[in-house]
């Protein structure tokens, strides 16, 4: 697990978003991706998969820089998807935990797509997550990744620049450790009543939630 401590301060978030940020597919560009949002509530909105009524709600708190969080969801977060979420189990929602800078940048490129098009750049950056996190140029990196999805790169630009975009995206991680006392990552919180972490695999991510009743 990748934990709280190596966290930004609320004095390292300010110190962060005043530097100066780099600025220099797996799907074919559309309009659709190419419109970016940059308004807080956006920001903030709920990213969810499954059933809205199902009667198991998992909520992972993941940071897209966690080698943690990319493994479990490259290797057993799809088994979760067509076992759980498809078939109306669960109701899944991911939330931002950005444990570093770059993460943050990440988190922010994501959540201001359209919804539709969240899950889709999430899959894409966590599948490949070992390319741009090693990059000599993380920000470079992402701002490739970002015309993929048709966003220019003054688009790029303007997201990595809105401070308080980036400080909403920031409030998520700040929320869970208060709620839900959320000090590393990937964790999952179950109906707002349990919470377990760690990159399970598919039958322990199942034993967390027999008390609940699949």
């Amino acid at each position: 697990m990748s934990r709280i401590t190596n966290s930004m301060t609320r004095r390292q978030f300010s110190a962060t978003l005043s530097c100066t940020l780099a600025a220099g597919g797996l799907w074919s560009a559309s309009p659709a991706f190419a419109m970016i949002n940059l308004d807080a509530d956006h920001a903030l909105a709920p990213r969810v998969l499954g059933d809205e009524n199902a009667p198991i709600r998992v909520t992972e708190f993941f940071s897209m820089t966690c080698g943690h969080c990319g493994n479990f969801h490259r290797r057993t977060y799809p088994k979760v998807k067509s076992e759980l979420i498809d078939t109306g189990k669960i109701r899944f929602e991911l939330r931002a935990f950005p444990l570093n800078g770059v993460a943050l940048r990440a988190h922010a490129l994501c959540r201001a797509l359209p919804i539709d098009a969240y899950f889709p750049m999430v899959d894409l950056l966590l599948e490949e997550q070992k390319q741009w996190v090693n990059a000599s140029d993380q920000v470079a990196e992402l701002k490739n990744y970002a015309r993929q999805a048709g966003i220019s790169g003054s688009a790029f630009d303007e997201i990595m620049a809105d401070r308080p975009f980036l400080e909403a995206v920031y409030s998520m991680q700040l929320d869970a450790n208060k709620q839900f006392k959320i000090e590393s990552t990937p964790s999952f919180v179950v109906n707002e009543t349990h919470t377990f972490s760690g990159a399970v695999g598919f039958d322990d991510f199942v034993k967390q939630l027999e008390s609940f009743t699949i």
